[in-house]
């Protein structure tokens, strides 16, 4: 009678429990020796209606120090006294049709265009009206939101050029214990539509996926593993385990008397 349970209680410590390859990124790569190569093609990130914009135009003044045309403040003042924060709150939006407004420069074009595009096109501007004039553009509404089984799920501010799927998971705390590395869903909203990637990312052919660079508004869903549904159930099975067991025990014990 004991050997059934005793089976039963092994079969559902081992289904709780998991290996080292399944904690870890990446495990496919080669062990040994060599370098592996992997061909990456980075995306450029096409502007949209309600993108926020940095942009400062630099110029020099009689006196040889610097300022900006469009606050008519010191660069590096400016700069030290304003945080990221204040920065996304004065920056620049580009409205429904597509269109940035600058003071001195009007409205410009950028729906559609990469971020040196618009550099390039406000440089323009600037080369027309004075002389040796520095454009810098940067993209503050750069947000990207991390979901499910990650240790500090929320949304996230990213003010670099690029960011790959685990720096994104990085800024998350990770993969939690209960998440699976194998299953993270990555939802991309481009104009009209919404595309989807599965990524596994313990597989070395994420390195070539178009969701390995984030995208601005990218929503990342970490899976959970099958394990969390056993955790959540133990409870369940342990009274199941223990109501089986009192009955089984109940009835040797009948069964001894009656004999």
């Amino acid at each position: 009678m004991k050997r059934p349970i005793i089976l039963a209680l092994s079969v559902f410590i081992l289904a709780g429990c998991t290996s080292q390859k399944n904690l870890s990124y990446l495990n496919n790569l080669p062990e040994t020796g060599g370098e592996s190569y992997f061909t990456m093609d980075v995306p450029y990130y096409k502007v949209q209606p309600r993108d926020i914009f940095y942009v400062s135009v630099k110029t020099q003044t009689q006196d040889g120090g610097l300022t900006d045309i469009l606050t008519g403040q010191n660069p590096s003042v400016s700069n030290q006294v304003q945080g990221e924060a204040s920065q996304y709150v004065a920056g620049y939006s580009v409205d429904p049709e597509g269109m940035l407004t600058l003071p001195l420069f009007g409205k410009t074009p950028v729906n559609g265009k990469t971020i040196y595009e618009v550099r390039d096109l406000i440089q323009a501007k600037a080369d027309s009206l004075f002389r040796h004039a520095y454009v810098e553009v940067r993209l503050l509404s750069y947000k990207f939101t991390v979901i499910g089984e990650v240790k500090v799920p929320g949304s996230y501010f990213n003010y670099s050029d690029q960011l790959t799927v685990f720096e994104a998971l990085g800024r998350a705390g990770g993969v939690s214990d209960f998440g699976s590395r194998k299953n993270v869903l990555v939802v991309r909203p481009t104009g009209k539509q919404t595309v989807t990637y599965k990524l596994d990312l313990q597989d070395k052919k994420i390195l070539e996926s178009p969701a390995y660079f984030i995208s601005p508004n990218d929503v990342i869903i970490v899976q959970e593993t099958g394990r969390k549904v056993f955790n959540l159930n133990l409870p369940v099975y342990s009274i199941i385990i223990s109501s089986v067991t009192g009955v089984i025990t109940t009835t040797v014990l009948l069964i001894n008397f009656l004999k």
